[in-house]
């Protein structure tokens, strides 16, 4: 039985990835802002086999105190896998962003991420075993019209996972899923903008984003959470430092 940390996990693909991770019988902490929203999963997960759920409400935002509350739990009860899972930035032209808006969100997912392995790994090292899955965007290999902040900061997370590949011991991977576009709130909210800065209503870009993909659909989170399970068992040990698309087919990239 291995003890996972889920970041973002009261909506959405932080979700989804909690509940399969508890039908494959792995202990859960989840994390997330809203206490009531983490409950809620919570007793799902107990429900669908996880021998123990905790809630760990903290902010990534307000990063020393939410890295100081995952420190204190980890103390108490080691954590084997991390899945690093932030709600990305608001979307708009990039040339418009102001400084803080960068700086904010690289600080809310690569250095959040990083201060977080810096917490688990050594007792990963220790054991020999330990897993970082990434949750980011095909906009690594392809960047998205109108999510500039958020591509280059899914670049910077892509580079931080590579780079950290090298350097941890054998037995603890770091890999990363690269969802498309997911039917999620997240997603729709993206299409509210949209609407708003004067674009087609919200139906009618989901269509198109749905139009642009092979599979002709949006993507669920379950399909995503499903390469996040599939990237944390023993049998993944060979599997190190990859950027795995679940996007049904949209990557024009080989």
């Amino acid at each position: 039985m291995r003890h996972a940390l889920v970041c973002g996990a009261s909506a959405g693909i932080g979700e989804a990835t909690a509940l399969r991770l508890a039908r494959e019988g792995h202990r859960l902490t989840l994390l997330a802002r809203s206490e009531s929203a983490l409950q809620r999963v919570a007793d799902a997960c107990r429900q669908a086999g996880a021998p123990a759920a905790e809630v760990l409400v903290a902010d990534l935002d307000a990063l020393d105190e939410a890295a100081s509350r995952v420190a204190g739990h980890h103390e108490a009860f080691p954590i084997d896998i991390l899945v690093n899972n932030t709600g990305g930035p608001p979307g708009g032209p990039l040339l418009e962003t102001q400084e803080e808006d960068l700086e904010g969100a690289f600080r809310r997912h690569v250095v959040a991420a990083h201060r977080l392995a810096q917490i688990v790994v050594p007792h990963m090292a220790k054991n020999g075993w330990g897993r970082i899955v990434n949750v980011t965007s095909i906009s690594v290999r392809q960047p998205i019209v109108g999510l500039g902040v958020s591509n280059i900061v899914r670049h910077g997370m892509a580079a931080w996972a590579k780079t950290l590949s090298k350097e941890l011991p054998p037995g603890v991977t770091v890999n990363t899923v690269l969802p498309g576009f997911m039917d999620t709130d997240r997603l729709h909210e993206l299409a509210g903008g949209v609407e708003r800065r004067g674009g087609p209503p919200v139906d009618e870009t989901l269509e198109a984003w749905a139009d642009g993909t092979p599979e002709k659909r949006l993507g669920r989170p379950s399909e995503l959470a499903a390469a996040v399970a599939w990237l944390a068992p023993d049998d993944a040990s060979f599997v190190r430092g990859v950027a795995l698309p679940v996007d049904g087919g949209r990557l024009d990239a080989i």
